[in-house]
This record gives C-alpha cells, sequence and structure tokens, in this order.
C-alpha cells in the first residue's frame, strides 16, 4: 500500500514528460524533419540498393536465366566481373579517380595559393582579385571545356578546328584537345575556387599570435607556415579536397565534351550512357559504387584530420593578423594574380561572347559578324534550319522553367535551411538535433548523377500518397532542394548558433506562438544567412546539369540542357548565346543580392 503514491506520482510525471517533450517546437520540426530526410535521401537509397538484387522484367531480354522479382547477383556480376567489366565500370573508375585526385590536387595548388596571397600578404587590389576568382563559380563548369575546344579543338570530331590551328595552322594533339589533360584543367579551374573560399575563411580567422611567438623566438617564414599555419588550416585543406574530389568523380558535362571523342569515359558518362541504353539496374550499381567511393573518401579525411581539429584557433580581431611583406614583389604578384584571374574567367566569356556573333567560326571579318542566333529566323544552309535564340519556342520555354526552378527552390531551400538549422542549434545536445545533422549531410555524400538516378526509380511511379513526379518540374525543385540541404542547413546553424535563446524566451512568455516567434524575430535576425543561402542555391541551380540530366523531358527542358543538346549537335553559336544568358542572369542575380542582400560569396561559400 505505501507504494500506490509513489505509482500514481510516476504516472502523471512521465506523462508530463512526454507531452513538454511532444509539445516543444524543435522536436516537433526535428521529428518531421527527420521524416522527411529518410524518404527523401535515406529511403531512395536503401530502394536502389535493393533493386540491383532483383531479376527485372527488362532482363529477360538479356538472359534466359532471368526470373523477374527473385534474388540475384546478376548485375553486380555484369558489372564487375563479365566480358564488360573492364569498360564498363573498370576502365571508367580508373579514369574517375585518376580525375579526381588530379583536379583535387591542381586546385589546392591554385586556390590555396592565391588565398595564401589575398588574405596574408599585403598586395594591392585584394578585392578585385577576389571578384575575379570568385567568377569561375557563378559559371557552369563545362562552360571552360567549351572555351577549351575554341582554342585547341582539332580535326578530330569534324566541324571548324579552334583558334590555334585557325589562325597559327598548328593542329593540337588529340591529348591536348581531349580526355585527361584538358578535362582536369577545366575543372580544375572552375573547382579552385572553393580552396580559395574555404581555405581562405580559414586563414582571415586565424589567431596570428602563434606566428608572431615564433617569428620573435628565431623561426624562418617557411618553418612558421610548414609548422603552425599549415597545420591549423589542414582540416580546412582536407574539405576542400574531399569537396572537390567528389564533385570531380560526378562530373558529367565536362567528361562528356572532352572525353567522349577519345573514348575517355567517367563513371558518371557510362552511368548516363547505361541509363540512355535502358540498362537501369546497371546504371544503379555505378550510383552505388559512386557513393561508396565518396563515402570512403569522407571516412579517411576524419581518420586523417582526427584530433587535429581541436588545434584550429580562431579569433575576431582581425586587426592582430600579420600580413607577409613581399617588398619590392608586391605590385608584381599582385600584377601576375589579377592577369591569371582575367585570363582564367573573364577571357573565355569574352571570346564565346565574340563567337556568338560570328555566322562563321574561325572567320575573323567584319562580314561574318551577325545577330542571326540571337534574333534570325529558320535558314536552312545555317545549323539544318534552326532558329535564333530568341525566335525559339524551346528556349522560352526553357527560360521559364530554368527561372522558376531556381526561384522556388533557393526559397525553399533557404526557409528549409534555416528551419533544420534551427533543431540543429537548439537541439545540438541532443539525439534528435544530432540526426537532423548528419542525416541532412547525406547528399553531399550522394554524387549529382546517383541522386538523379536514385529519384527516377523512386518517382517513376505513384508511391503512397506521392504521385508519380518523373517529367514534372516538381521533381527538379525536390532534387534541387535536397541536394543543396548540406550547405543550406549547416548555414542556418551556423547563424542560429549566434542568437541567444532570450529573445525567443521572452516572446514565449508573452505569449507568442512559435510560428509568430520564428516569423518575427528569428527570420529578420537570419535575414543575411537566408540570403546567402538564396545565393547559393539560385546560381547553383541555374547552372546545374549533372543533377538533372536525366530527369529532363521535352516539357521541363532547361537553359543547361538545351545548352548541352546544342553543343552535342555542334550548333556552337547558338550554345553561346544560350550560356551568355545564364551568365547574364546568374551576375545580375549576384549583384543585387550583394547589393540589397547584403550577402558576399567572396567571404566565404554562402556568403558565410
Amino acid at each position: 500500500m505505501a507504494n500506490k503514491p509513489a505509482v500514481t506520482v510516476k504516472r502523471p510525471r512521465l506523462h508530463n514528460q512526454t507531452l513538454n517533450w511532444l509539445t516543444n517546437p524543435v522536436h516537433l520540426i526535428g521529428l518531421a524533419a527527420l521524416l522527411f530526410l529518410a524518404y527523401t535521401i535515406v529511403w531512395p537509397v536503401l530502394k536502389i540498393l535493393y533493386t540491383t538484387f532483383l531479376w527485372r522484367q527488362q532482363d529477360v531480354r538479356l538472359t534466359g536465366e532471368a526470373d523477374p522479382g527473385h534474388f540475384t547477383l546478376y548485375h553486380w556480376t555484369r558489372v564487375l566481373a563479365s566480358d564488360m567489366s573492364m569498360s564498363l565500370f573498370y576502365k571508367p573508375i580508373l579514369n574517375s579517380l585518376g580525375v579526381g585526385f588530379a583536379v583535387s590536387a591542381l586546385s589546392m595548388l591554385l586556390g590555396c595559393g592565391l588565398a595564401w596571397l589575398v588574405v596574408r600578404t599585403n598586395i594591392p587590389w585584394k578585392k578585385t582579385i577576389s571578384f575575379l576568382a570568385v567568377i569561375p563559380y557563378l559559371l557552369p563548369s563545362w562552360i571552360l571545356s567549351q572555351a577549351w575546344l575554341t582554342f585547341f579543338k582539332n580535326g578530330k570530331i569534324g566541324g571548324t578546328p579552334g583558334i590555334l590551328q585557325a589562325l597559327l595552322h598548328v593542329s593540337p594533339p588529340d591529348w591536348l584537345s581531349y580526355g585527361f589533360v584538358p578535362i582536369v584543367i577545366s575543372l580544375s579551374i572552375h573547382d579552385s575556387v572553393f580552396f580559395f573560399l574555404i581555405v581562405g575563411a580559414a586563414l582571415s580567422s586565424m589567431n596570428s599570435q602563434l606566428e608572431e611567438a615564433a617569428s620573435v623566438s628565431g623561426a624562418k617564414r617557411l618553418t612558421v607556415l610548414r609548422r603552425i599555419v599549415f597545420p591549423l588550416v589542414l582540416p580546412s585543406i582536407l574539405s576542400g579536397f574531399i569537396l572537390i574530389f567528389t564533385k570531380a568523380i560526378s562530373s558529367y558535362g565536362v567528361p562528356a565534351l572532352l572525353g567522349t571523342p577519345v573514348n575517355f569515359y567517367m563513371i558518371s558518362t557510362m552511368l548516363y550512357s547505361s541509363m540512355r541504353s535502358r540498362l537501369t539496374t546497371e546504371a544503379n550499381v555505378l550510383s552505388l559504387t559512386l557513393m561508396i567511393i565518396s563515402m570512403v573518401t569522407i571516412y579517411l579525411n576524419q581518420r586523417v584530420v582526427g584530433r587535429r581539429r581541436s588545434f584550429v584557433t580562431v579569433t575576431g580581431k582581425d586587426s592582430a593578423r600579420t600580413l607577409t611583406s613581399l617588398g619590392r614583389w608586391r605590385y608584381p604578384a599582385a600584377g601576375m594574380a589579377t592577369a591569371g584571374m582575367i585570363i582564367i574567367s573573364v577571357v573565355p566569356l569574352l571570346v564565346l561572347l565574340l563567337q556568338s556573333f560570328m555566322l562563321k567560326e574561325g572567320e575573323y571579318s567584319l562580314s561574318n559578324f551577325t545577330m542571326h542566333y540571337w534574333w534570325g529566323g529558320s535558314n536552312p544552309d545555317i545549323n539544318t534550319g534552326e532558329k535564333g535564340v530568341f525566335q525559339n519556342p524551346i528556349f522560352i520555354l526553357a527560360l521559364k522553367n530554368s527561372l522558376y526552378i531556381a526561384g522556388v527552390s533557393s526559397v525553399i531551400a533557404a526557409v528549409i535551411g534555416l528551419i533544420l538549422g534551427y533543431v540543429v542549434a537548439r537541439g545540438r545536445q541532443s539525439w534528435l538535433g544530432r540526426a537532423v545533422d548528419q542525416v541532412s549531410f547525406l547528399p553531399y555524400l550522394i554524387p549529382g548523377i546517383s541522386l538523379a538516378a536514385i529519384y527516377i526509380s523512386m518517382f517513376a511511379k505513384p508511391t503512397f500518397i506521392i504521385p508519380a513526379l518523373y517529367g514534372t518540374i516538381t521533381l527538379l525543385i525536390l532534387i534541387t532542394v535536397v541536394k543543396e540541404l548540406p550547405f543550406t542547413v549547416k548555414a542556418g546553424s551556423a547563424s542560429m548558433m549566434q542568437i541567444g535563446r532570450e529573445l525567443e524566451e521572452a516572446a514565449q512568455i508573452s505569449g507568442a506562438s512559435w510560428f509568430t516567434r520564428f516569423r518575427r524575430i528569428l527570420l529578420p535576425l537570419n535575414r543575411k544567412s537566408l540570403m546567402s543561402a538564396f545565393l547559393l542555391v539560385f546560381i547553383g541551380a541555374m547552372k546545374e546539369m549533372e543533377l538533372i540530366i536525366l530527369l529532363i523531358t521535352p516539357r521541363t527542358e532547361t537553359l543547361t540542357t538545351i545548352t548541352f543538346y546544342y553543343a552535342e549537335k555542334g550548333y556552337e553559336q547558338l550554345m553561346n548565346v544560350i550560356l551568355m544568358i545564364i551568365i547574364a542572369i546568374v551576375m545580375t542575380v549576384y549583384f543585387l543580392a550583394v547589393k540589397f542582400g547584403k550577402a558576399d560569396l567572396t567571404q566565404g561559400i554562402g556568403g558565410q
């Protein structure tokens, strides 16, 4: 009898604790977020893994052993241990790894060197150099490959030769025009900006007291760099290395344009070819191998960095940072950096713009300049009668689709990133906050073209209450939002951590609901973070191709996919026109975001 009151008290207490937990906005939003993330990320990966072990109806045409719906290792054996394995898997995987490591290493040299020059030395014109360095990030990566062909194209694939052969009558060798070398150089020029932003942010926030103490103790400059600066920025360097490696091995546009003419295939291009050939399950196996490679490299990154993260020293006192004096080399170094950035960032754009007005490529006379590819009608003698861009209804459709996808997905991704960032920041001591943080990072591990292959399998047919989304704009928006979650959630959580709980608590005591608190307090205080996330996603969506190339239908064409179609057809002037339009849109939005939203990519990815 004496224990009865304790039991009676315990039950209401447990009931109250459960009720309090469930009515906590962080927990409610966190549970909803986990369900959303599980359905859009975890479940698709498990589903595609499951399908690789099943016979499909289409396999009947490949082998008489097929038994649709039953377990099999046929698809894995076909990819990994069959007569076609060398061309389908082993050569592409070696090519992908080679390109990934080479691009990461070259990007590291370019980006880190430029970051050190801008942040840690006394060179002039830093803002100009920083802006020029960010320009490649604003452009689709395969623009640089097209610029490369403009200069170094030879007669391998026919058509008009490049500038080098047309003006100097020197035919570049195949290894310089196509294949490994131009792919690595094009991707490295584009991706080195990530090293510049990531490592530059680490260098600018690093406490200089250790360097000063070492200098006072008599340490030489190289010793200070090797023993102090390099260990402190090593986590940032490794993060940049892994980011660029995963981007490079899953890149599609550049390898397709520069590798296909010499049969240089990577896993990404082979995956696309398999999907086009209706070898869907084999493509799923290739997607999983790309994911496994990404996961292994990130795991190795964590093991290599280990406890080094605890040695990173950050300070808010910028004025205390000691700059390395370059003496008389100050202006020559700034001039060389500026000239290099102009050659990399500006010259290719000017050349492509110029060619969009040339009736025939390689003929640099005033009589050859025309507005046909911009406004002209159908002419059977030019590009088999293809109309000028602004006269083409397909372009108008693609323009509307691109702006709609980029605009809507940017708003949704920015808001979802902030809401999930709120859960991560406010619940960082709980399992729920940590789970949301970890699961929202998963799309980072999945290469874009692999995620697209997964979504084809997942949304081709109705599932539960979700209708079939394949062939709709909704699917393109959804996959864009999901793919950008790792960046928007990190930006949102970092911003939320800077806002104390006191303002929310005061509003809550005054009777304000969570929605009111979020709308009236958190949104205004996070305006800059929201604008940075919007800008990041908008730029990514406008130039995206790897993520959506498998999902596009005639009704959902975008500017990037129609541009790539023109590139494959050899309609280079039409392609250049659309490229210029994409660049104009991205640049306009970027300048508006910087001017009115105070977002600035030169301060870090997403303006953080």
